[in-house]
């Protein structure tokens, strides 16, 4: 049984993940942030499958969940994409708001070279 905290989270994530639909073409970049780190996947849902990962606990960061650490787990995310041949994603927020951490990887991955 989940709180009711927990259950909105939830039902946030669900209601964008209707909408968002990610191709191998044009993968759906997904984020998730924890007490501790930040994650980040980009997936092919038509195979179901994950292309590439990063997590800002591989980067190896002094304080891998601040807003700094969002943008350089950013830029490394973009990089490793770029480099993977994947140019253009679809952005999945997980059900967070646009806001802080989330707003600041978005708006990097965007200055490193992404189109969404």
């Amino acid at each position: 049984m989940l709180n009711k905290k927990s259950q909105s989270h939830l039902r946030k994530k669900l209601r964008i993940r209707k909408k968002v639909f990610g191709t191998a073409e044009r993968p759906r970049m997904v984020i998730h942030k924890s007490n501790k780190h930040i994650y980040v996947q980009f997936v092919d849902d038509l195979k179901g499958k994950t292309l590439l990962s990063v997590s800002s606990s591989t980067l190896k960061l002094k304080n891998a969940a601040n807003i700094k650490a969002s943008v350089s787990l950013a830029e490394a995310a973009s990089k490793k994409a770029i480099s993977a041949g994947i140019k253009q994603v679809v952005f999945d927020r997980g059900g967070y708001i646009y806001h802080g951490k989330v707003r600041a990887f978005a708006e990097s991955c965007r200055k490193a070279g992404l189109k969404f």
